[in-house]
């Protein structure tokens, strides 16, 4: 029996009721909003890979060429027998290729909201690293979680966090994940984390409105989930997405317009919209450098590494406590 066969998740994804109270409590806000970490049931998922794929959206393959150049580089500063924590595991093609690099890694613990993509992400690990203990948790990652423990001691844990994802968070919020991946690396620990940095403005805008509607799916798809789930009316051909980049802020802004004004059921509860009203459903930060060591300090952290892409797009930042 292999010991990814043997790993259990850990029972933690949030009830319906609870998405239920966050999405009417988001819509009595002015602003109206609902958190972007419930894009990823299973069709969000399936679309957020088919986004990762359009030309437009640098953002994977770029974080992909760094992680392929830099692999053994990363793997050292590592060091063996290590722990290694991801959050939002996603498909785990990024976690494959640092799994691979790595000097006899002794676990796999990810974090995950969407158990079809957790399932799919270790079941396939699980056959290519017998030897590491896959240890999936279906949770969300911005709440507490009582993580397990592999089998086998661990030199360190290193908390891996891809994909731009800090980025989603506001500044405030982002520090203090920040800091909670100070608390749960440990003393000796480290954390690998996926920044998008600051460009051209317009190259930022294409790779959230890509020509072939994907992102706009994806978005839409949010209504089609509350409508599914929390029995809802919501008509999602009155309704559309926009991103735009915020250059005083630093960050593209997504939000779903409604093209007309209208009424929206969900439950017992009627929630009214104006004509070219906007719900805010994700930001997406871009950073300098300088910016986010300012961001790790105030978080305790401090960035040991830095690993960029020739065009300085993105970079891979590892960082220690301070």
């Amino acid at each position: 029996m292999s010991k990814a066969s043997t790993a259990q998740a850990l029972p933690q994804q949030r009830p319906v009721d609870e998405f239920a109270a966050d999405v009417l409590h988001g819509l009595a806000q002015t602003p109206k909003r609902i958190a972007s970490k419930y894009f990823y049931d299973a069709r969000g998922s399936e679309l957020f890979e088919q986004i990762c794929e359009q030309p437009e959206y640098y953002l994977t393959r770029t974080e992909l060429s760094i992680l392929q150049d830099h692999a053994a580089d990363i793997a050292r500063a590592i060091g063996p027998r290590a722990l290694l924590v991801e959050y939002g595991s996603g498909a785990g093609i990024k976690t494959r290729l640092l799994l691979d690099a790595m000097e006899e890694p002794v676990g796999y613990v990810p974090v995950e909201i969407s158990p079809s993509a957790l399932n799919a992400s270790v079941e396939n690990l699980a056959e290519e690293f017998p030897d590491v203990d896959m240890l999936p948790v279906t949770a969300d990652f911005t709440q507490p979680v009582e993580l397990p423990s592999p089998e086998q001691a661990s030199t360190r844990t290193v908390v891996f966090f891809p994909g731009s994802t800090l980025g989603n968070f506001e500044q405030r919020e982002a520090i203090g994940l920040l800091r909670t991946m100070c608390i749960e690396m440990g003393r000796n620990g480290a954390a690998i984390v996926g920044i998008d940095l600051k460009k051209d403005p317009a190259l930022l805008e294409a790779a959230y409105n890509d020509a072939a509607g994907v992102t706009r799916d994806f978005t839409l798809n949010l209504l089609a989930r509350i409508n599914r789930e929390l029995d809802a009316d919501f008509d999602l051909r009155r309704f559309r997405h926009r991103a735009h980049y915020n250059p005083m802020a630093g960050r593209i802004e997504t939000h779903i317009v409604s093209t007309i004004e209208q009424r929206v059921r969900i439950g017992n509860r009627e929630i009214a919209f104006a004509a070219e009203e906007a719900m805010l459903v994700e930001y997406s930060c871009k950073y300098s450098q300088v910016e986010f060591c300012a961001m790790a300090a105030r978080a305790g952290l401090r960035v040991v590494h830095s690993w960029t892409d020739a065009n300085d797009w993105f970079a891979v930042q590892m960082l220690e406590r301070a």
